[in-house]
């Protein structure tokens, strides 16, 4: 009764081929891994505040330690913001490559300070002198911060010429002032050698 007859064959061939599935789900299917992984994020879900805080707390540990590691290795990726990009890299590379008055001014400073508080009472001449070092140090220290920034400013306008320079200047200044086995990110250049 609900049967063909045999005469109802198609005539076709490509009609009687089953068709491919047109549909899907658009993407590929996890791997067991991932699959397990995924469920396993699932059931971490805090379920009240105390769980909440200590997943928070977890996460933002995990955060510090990736960007402690990137400050040792210099991975672009989690630097924070204010040592983000190729420019802010370049600056860092441009800084430690050179050598600087600014970086050995809190050391010189504080040795002509106990000099002068240590012996000023018994030679009467050094508190002048000392006075003058700090003033000769002071226009040592002003001369490199305007050759360093000045410097630093045209090697980024002809290597990055879209890029601003605002800000760079006083970047290059702070990473210069800090000794350079304590700036961080870590320098990734030897002294003399041209940045890239």
């Amino acid at each position: 009764m609900f049967r063909r007859s045999k005469s109802e064959t198609p005539s076709d061939p490509a009609a009687a081929e089953p068709q491919g599935k047109t549909g899907g789900k658009g993407r590929p299917t996890p791997t067991r891994r991932e699959a397990e992984q995924a469920r396993k994020a699932a059931l971490k879900k805090p379920r009240n505040r105390k769980e909440a805080s200590a997943y928070r707390r977890e996460k933002m540990r995990a955060e510090r330690a990736k960007m402690q590691d990137a400050m040792k290795t210099g991975d672009d990726r989690y630097l924070p913001a204010a040592d983000k990009g190729p420019v802010r890299r370049f600056a860092r590379d441009y800084v430690d490559a050179r050598w600087s008055v600014m970086e050995f001014a809190l050391p010189v400073l504080l040795v002509i300070s106990l000099l002068g508080v240590v012996f000023s009472g018994v030679f009467t001449w050094l508190p002048g002198l000392v006075n003058l070092l700090f003033l000769v140090m002071i226009a040592c220290i002003a001369a490199d911060w305007f050759f360093l920034s000045s410097g630093l400013k045209r090697s980024i306008a002809k290597k990055f010429p879209n890029e601003g320079t605002r800000g760079i200047g006083f970047y290059a200044v702070r990473r210069t002032m800090q000794m350079r086995r304590w700036r961080l990110p870590k320098p990734m250049v030897a002294r003399g050698e041209k940045p890239a």
